[in-house]
């Protein structure tokens, strides 16, 4: 089988290490993006043909069912595809507060619409149609981003705090129905990690610094760490492991 990696989110942070992580391992790699300039492209794909591998970016919206299915066809016309790992790493959402005095400062239907569809709800849509073309098969592994904001609050952060608490039900749910395929899925759960999702969070250099003091490693999660998980879990074929939120966080959650 000629064996690929399928990312959403694979531009920058999180997504990009994953990406020249997996594509050392010998995986192709097939990214799909949103905002970056084509230059920043291009130095990513150099990045990742230094590893003999295939590699496809893909400018959509991961969230727009017809630039879902343009790509779907793409991956059908590769001969002999199977994507061994399904990465999920969206961030994009609103960040307002859900109370405020001045109703143009707060969240909306369209915001909390918006970020809970594009940060929760097309894991699951993906997910159906790489089924619906076998695209995905025995073996297959499945990992959707989440962090400690599904369970705690920041300032602004409502939003994404209710996707990443809905991703990792999602998460659950997939990992039950496709337990007869013997397909893995699980969340992981990052510790603190400086990207520039990271940076539009307000207050975030609190978080840093909390996190810098309270992790027993006395540093942040670098997206490296997270790769490295990555790519243990995803070319492992152990579809027993399934239906966990993992935290990747250097035991950062055991003291905050």
């Amino acid at each position: 089988m000629n064996q690929w990696a399928f990312i959403l989110g694979a531009s920058s942070g999180i997504g990009a290490n994953i990406a020249i992580e997996l594509a050392k391992k010998g995986l192709n790699i097939y990214g799909v993006y949103l905002r970056k300039p084509a230059s920043h492209i291009e130095n990513l794909i150099k990045e990742i043909n230094k590893y003999n591998v295939q590699v496809i970016f893909k400018k959509i919206n991961a969230a727009n069912s017809d630039s879902r299915i343009k790509v779907i066809n793409e991956l059908n016309a590769i001969e002999k595809i199977n994507i061994k790992i399904f990465v999920h790493s969206l961030a994009f959402g609103a960040l307002k507060p859900m109370i405020n005095i001045n109703s143009s400062d707060r969240l909306n239907k369209k915001h909390i619409d918006m970020t809970l569809d594009v940060m929760s709800n097309t894991l699951i849509y993906w997910t159906q149609d790489l089924m619906d073309n076998q695209l995905i098969n025995k073996g297959s592994q499945i990992i959707s981003m989440t962090s400690a904001g599904s369970q705690k609050q920041w300032e602004s952060y409502g939003a994404v705090s209710m996707a990443k608490a809905a991703l990792e039900s999602a998460s659950r749910q997939l990992a039950f129905e496709l337990a007869p395929y013997k397909i893995a899925c699980n969340a992981i759960q990052a510790g603190v990690t400086i990207t520039p999702a990271l940076e539009k969070i307000p207050g975030y250099e609190t978080m840093i610094n909390n996190a810098k003091n309270t992790n027993p490693h006395k540093r942040l999660t670098s997206t490296q760490n997270i790769a490295e998980a990555v790519a243990l879990l995803g070319l492992s074929n152990n579809y027993w492991l399934t239906g966990n939120t993992i935290k990747v966080d250097g035991g950062e959650s055991l003291t905050s």
